[in-house]
């Protein structure tokens, strides 16, 4: 997945969370928490989404990195690439 397409997929999941916020008007480097007033409840929902959109488990200790747009662009691409790797790695018998 290119970036955009991950940027697409997370202001999917960030507009089912909050409908009513307009995505493309926050800043990509803003605390996606404060600045679309979620709580800790929808951070989570946004986390478990992404893991059963994408196959990718995220460690509780990464979530800080998930914290903005650009961030959690960033870790995804990081993430999918890593998993991509690891599985072309692994033998087939």
């Amino acid at each position: 997945m290119t970036d955009g397409e991950i940027r697409n997929l997370l202001q999917e999941e960030l507009n089912n969370i909050a409908p009513d916020i307009d995505i493309a008007a926050i800043d990509p480097k803003a605390d996606l928490r404060e600045a679309m007033d979620i709580d800790s409840m929808d951070f989570l929902n946004l986390v478990t989404a992404i893991h059963h959109r994408l196959g990718i488990e995220i460690p509780e200790l990464d979530y800080p990195k998930l914290i903005t747009l650009d961030g959690a662009t960033a870790y995804l691409v990081s993430a999918l690439a890593k998993q991509k790797l690891a599985s072309s790695a692994t033998p087939t018998t």
